[in-house]
């Protein structure tokens, strides 16, 4: 250990025997959809190549099915025959220019395959697949197992350093070690022994494929948190069997896909489960890899030093920074871009069968596309308006070697992100600020705050170019008594922490609605508070209950009297996240928070607000009326500029206001940036 390192836990090498790491960072599996592009795995080197040159210690590629019946999808990647090693080739030699080793992980969906062809360990439907699995018989078990065991052979000669077998998060392996789906009275039913014989009998096939000096992870899960789910004791009798099979390292798996616990989006708190790989520490001597929601070296490195595992998975943090590593080494992670654990670019994406990116790095997986270039002319670009867009585009047409100046009325950096950074999970938008704010000042931006700016004051200082980043206004709907003292704007109530009484009616179910109903409901955020946040959702961090569920959560529902309330009779929160709407919902659930949907807002008066639904009046006899119905777009300065001759743009909430859209917004700023 180096101990001029400031980060020494994290940047030790870790010896496996027959080989080094080169520190103790793992780039958790990600699926991008490059995999399946026409062309994708030329991109898809350009993307692993990025994050083995800024210093990752092991890579885990996306899940790669064993055979046709594990595709996640129809047309899903799969590596079985000899003629698909080229392909895979072009990401090995990219990522072994630089120390980083790469691991093929070998994920066979099961129940979770989203095609008509899909099989499992019975014949149980999950609860988030419409496609019924066919009960596997048992030639087609011994049949997957050499399938493993070949494909595994494939990624050695396709030059990977190893293979990921995915065993847990509710796919094929874990369908089968749990009672949950796994109904079976025959050798691989029943005891633990026999429930967890695939996996043991895969591990062992794949060692004796590819022999001793191949690494071979397995992803155990060590939480499954459904019901149904395995005892403490029945995962550690799987992880010693995993051991004595040939595994090298055994890698955390927290949750099934179909759990009704979050485990990665941004309301969980930092490191919430490392405790659970502390406690399988005690129990097997093979290195063990922690999980989920662990994002700064700081993290990473507390997690390490308090002997929590033996290195850090880290996934969506090197798709926001390719240089996490480096820039750790270099003791400069208040330059890291933060993973803020949105999902908004990458999981959801992937669930739309779209490419996967970051909404703070709209160059993740577009490396080959969305490149930064030394302009050829330097130009005198002003800037107004200093949110996620203008931020993101100051910083990017600053690289290209612009002259930039960023202005904004307000009296500090962030726009909306400081409306959002309050909310009760949202904190990581904090660290967006932060790093955006380091880059400016590192590049040189000039910025000028508390500077309301006027068509004139712009025009005078001979800017080349104009960006329009001012943002939003809140939307004013025809309501009649919209004015009444009662209605406030979200802004009034997050930005400007305005008193609002205990009965509140919230018009506008939208994402900004569902923040300000979870900020009235939650008040103090329990993200920072891993012991009572774990116990609000139902977590027996004691595993005296299988699948490490308490019979009741604790969650106390707030005192308020909260409607959220929606125009549309679609189902309230229909259009959030795919991946993170549902907790949201849930949050609002578990505080007794009303979800309306197809009313008619009819008045605002002394009584409160009258609306209608199915054709009946009623009165919500509130003491506040929040307006949370949408933006338009802030573009006051745009005609005179253009009436002026001034070449000017519009990104972010100033050009579309409909969604208030980060991840739109920046990606934006990005692309315009590239063109300038």
């Amino acid at each position: 250990m180096t101990k001029s390192s400031p980060f020494p836990h994290l940047l030790e090498p870790l010896d496996l025997g027959f080989t080094t790491l080169a520190n103790r960072s793992l780039m958790g599996s990600m699926h991008t959809g490059l995999e399946e592009e026409k062309g994708g795995f030329k991109k898809l080197a350009a993307f692993y190549e990025a994050r083995a040159k800024g210093g990752v210690g092991l890579i885990v590629t996306g899940g790669i099915s064993p055979n046709t019946r594990g595709r996640l999808s129809p047309f899903g990647c799969q590596l079985s025959h000899f003629w698909q090693v080229g392909k895979h080739k072009q990401v090995t030699e990219a990522v072994h220019k630089y120390p980083t080793k790469i691991c093929l992980q070998l994920l066979h969906a099961g129940r979770y395959s989203y095609h008509p062809f899909s099989v499992s360990a019975s014949k149980v439907k999950s609860p988030i697949n419409p496609f019924t699995p066919s009960k596997m018989s048992v030639r087609q078990i011994k049949n997957t197992i050499k399938d493993f065991a070949h494909s595994s052979k494939l990624a050695a000669n396709a030059g990977y350093d190893g293979v990921e077998i995915m065993g847990s998060e509710g796919y094929l392996i874990n369908q089968f070690s749990c009672v949950r789906v796994n109904q079976r009275t025959d050798e691989w039913g029943g005891s633990i022994e026999n429930r967890m014989r695939l996996a043991c009998e895969i591990v062992k096939a794949v060692r004796e494929k590819v022999g001793k000096e191949f690494i071979i992870i397995f992803r155990l899960s060590m939480l499954d948190l459904v019901e149904g789910g395995n005892s403490w004791q029945d995962v550690v009798t799987m992880a010693k069997a995993i051991e004595s099979a040939g595994a090298t390292i055994i890698n955390t798996g927290i949750g099934w896909h179909e759990a009704r616990v979050p485990t990665i989006v941004t309301s969980v708190p930092r490191a919430a489960f490392t405790w659970i790989t502390e406690r399988m520490k005690k129990e097997v001597s093979i290195p063990l890899v922690t999980t989920n929601r662990i994002n700064t070296p700081e993290v990473a490195e507390q997690v390490l030093a308090d002997g929590h595992a033996d290195m850090v998975s880290m996934a969506r943090p090197f798709l926001a920074d390719e240089n996490f590593i480096n820039k750790a080494k270099e003791d400069k992670s208040n330059e890291i871009n933060t993973c803020i654990g949105c999902n908004q670019a990458c999981l959801d994406h992937v669930f739309k069968q779209k490419r996967a990116s970051c909404l703070v790095n709209p160059q993740a997986c577009y490396e080959t596309e969305l490149v930064i270039k030394n302009s050829l002319t330097s130009k005198k670009l002003a800037v107004v308006g200093s949110g996620p867009a203008g931020m993101a585009f100051s910083v990017y047409a600053a690289k290209k070697g612009h002259q930039v100046t960023l202005f904004d009325k307000a009296e500090a950096l962030g726009g909306q992100f400081n409306v959002a950074k309050q909310v009760p999970g949202k904190e990581e938008f904090y660290e967006t600020i932060r790093y955006f704010d380091v880059q400016l000042k590192k590049l040189g931006v000039t910025v000028e705050l508390n500077s309301e700016m006027s068509p004139e004051s712009i025009i005078e200082q001979g800017f080349d170019e104009v960006i329009l980043a001012t943002g939003i206004s809140p939307r004013k709907l025809a309501i009649q008594g919209f004015e009444h003292p009662k209605v406030k704007t979200y802004l009034q109530v997050l930005k400007d922490k305005e008193p609002i009484g205990d009965k509140i009616a919230i018009i506008g179910a939208g994402g900004i609605g569902f923040d300000v109903a979870c900020y009235l409901a939650e008040g103090e955020s329990l993200t920072t508070d891993k012991e009572a946040w774990l116990k609000s959702w139902g977590v027996d961090k004691d595993f005296n209950e299988n699948g490490a569920l308490l019979a009741k959560s604790s969650h106390e529902k707030t005192k308020k009297d909260i409607y959220l309330l929606q125009r549309k009779s679609s189902k309230v929160g229909a259009g959030l996240g795919k991946t993170s709407g549902w907790v949201h919902r849930a949050t609002l659930q578990k505080n007794g928070v009303k979800m309306m949907a197809g009313i008619t807002y009819k008045a605002i008066d002394d009584q409160g607000l009258h609306i209608e639904v199915d054709g009946k009046e009623q009165l919500l006899a509130v003491d506040n009326v929040i307006i949370c119905a949408g933006q338009e777009p802030e573009r006051s300065l745009y005609q005179s500029l253009t009436d002026a001759g001034v070449t000017t743009h519009l990104i972010g909430g100033a050009n579309v206001a409909a969604e208030l859209d980060a991840k739109r917004a920046i990606r934006q700023a990005a692309e315009l940036a590239m063109k300038i």
